[in-house]
């Protein structure tokens, strides 16, 4: 554990408090992608099954457990309580063109051929680009609510502080893992245009829109 994974972990965390916060307030999802929250899930699920077998820590465990609870919860605000609000006209990006790569360079490019490390490698790979469906839906409408704006912020920011987590654990424990790191670069740079945006128009109190 370090300050960079500490702040990461806080800044995910952050960003899910803040989606479970505008969809309970506003009692609508509306402006929130449904198959981005199914394709973190899918993440979750796949990448936290170690949580069966496996233990590192409290602090890890519980931090499995929440982002679990959450995705699921999520969904069933979405898909169940809310689902008259849910906006699936806009929400149109096929998920399919991000599953069946992903599961597909899972087996390809892999540490150890076996079920775990295959499922946790389909996570990564899953996780650098759900947040596209999201994305697609805002460019879409045309405009995101200010709290969605800092709810894909904090998410963004959360990858942005684990890719400075993996450089210093190169400098401080000689590790060096190029599939989450490339992952993340690629997550990363899927925020660019948004992170921009945002410290342009949303900090300055504007409401954020995007070309449709």
């Amino acid at each position: 554990m370090n300050i960079f994974r500490l702040c990461g972990d806080l800044s995910h965390l952050l960003a899910i408090l803040l989606l479970l916060f505008k969809i309970w307030k506003t009692r609508s999802c509306a402006g929130i992608s449904g198959k981005t929250q199914l394709l973190f899930t899918i993440v979750y699920t796949a990448r936290y099954l170690d949580l069966f077998t496996s233990f590192v820590s409290v602090y890890n465990s519980v931090m499995k457990i929440v982002f679990l609870t959450a995705s699921y919860g999520t969904l069933y605000l979405m898909f169940y309580k809310f689902k008259p609000t849910y906006d699936h006209n806009h929400d149109s990006f096929r998920i399919l063109y991000l599953i069946v790569p992903a599961l597909v360079l899972s087996f390809i490019i892999v540490h150890v051929y076996t079920v775990m490390e295959i499922l946790w490698t389909f996570s990564i790979y899953l996780e650098a680009v759900a947040i596209m469906p999201q994305l697609f839906m805002v460019s879409r409408t045309g405009e995101a609510e200010t709290i969605t704006s800092h709810y894909l912020f904090a998410l963004g920011s959360y990858r942005a502080l684990y890719i400075l987590n993996w450089i210093y654990r190169y400098y401080t424990e000689d590790f060096l893992d190029w599939i989450t790191i490339m992952a993340g670069i690629v997550q990363t740079i899927l925020y660019c245009d948004f992170f921009y945006l945002y410290i342009t128009k949303v900090l300055k109190g504007k409401r954020l829109s995007l070309p449709v």
